[in-house]
């Protein structure tokens, strides 16, 4: 079993060394301009896609919880997340809708460096991401660790908006955006996963965008 604090501890060193992950998985399919997935359109605008509820959250009232199996089970409020590393990624955004937005300028904390604070145990695989809309979303653990995969608070250096999941959603550059929570309140890691909102209801439950990885084929 992989010894997670070892694995996160060598991510963070990683990136304090300057390594970054690849954009693409390999023998995934492109349209004509490389970095969009097949199937996809660029636009520019940022569409709004949710539930249909947008909850409101002050940030005096945000807090992320972090539980399940963890040695730490941690809940920090707003000062104690904005008192993390904080950084600015910029990656491509890529909606199972069919549109992609390049450059995405976020900021925010890595969702690594939280799992830090809580330290999985060497049991803990996959992870539920938890929204305060009631929305659920499900990961590998492995795939919170890239350097990439953030928490993020802003983008373009404006406070994300209520629309957009502020106070804070998750970035998975990597993965179709339905597998970023918005308003995200906790992340709830287990031994064996557990499918989310959507991939209960026919979404694939891995998510590539470069393998069009749209639907369950279950």
């Amino acid at each position: 079993m992989p010894d997670w604090k070892k694995l996160i501890e060598g991510k963070i060193s990683l990136a304090k060394r300057g390594a970054k992950p690849s954009k693409a998985s390999e023998n995934g399919k492109t349209s004509e301009n490389a970095r969009i997935p097949a199937g996809q359109k660029q636009v520019n605008n940022f569409p709004i896609l949710d539930l249909g509820i947008k909850p409101e959250i002050k940030i005096d009232d945000w807090r992320l919880r972090v539980f399940g199996l963890v040695e730490n089970e941690i809940k920090l409020d707003w000062a104690q997340f904005q008192a993390m590393p904080q950084l600015t990624d910029i990656s491509d955004f890529h909606c199972v809708t069919r549109w992609s937005q390049l450059d995405m300028d976020w900021q925010g904390v890595r969702v690594r460096d939280v799992l830090a604070l809580a330290k999985p145990l060497n049991t803990a695989h996959f992870a539920t991401m938890h929204s305060y809309d009631g929305y659920t979303t499900n990961l590998p653990i492995e795939a919170l660790l890239d350097d990439d995969v953030i928490l993020a608070h802003a983008v373009f250096g404006k406070a994300l908006s209520r629309e957009h999941g502020g106070p804070v959603r998750m970035i998975v550059p990597k993965r179709y955006a339905w597998k970023g929570a918005k308003w995200i309140k906790a992340i709830e890691l287990h031994e064996h996963d557990k499918r989310g909102f959507w991939e209960v209801r026919g979404y694939h439950n891995e998510a590539d965008p470069w393998l069009e990885q749209r639907f369950s084929e279950d």
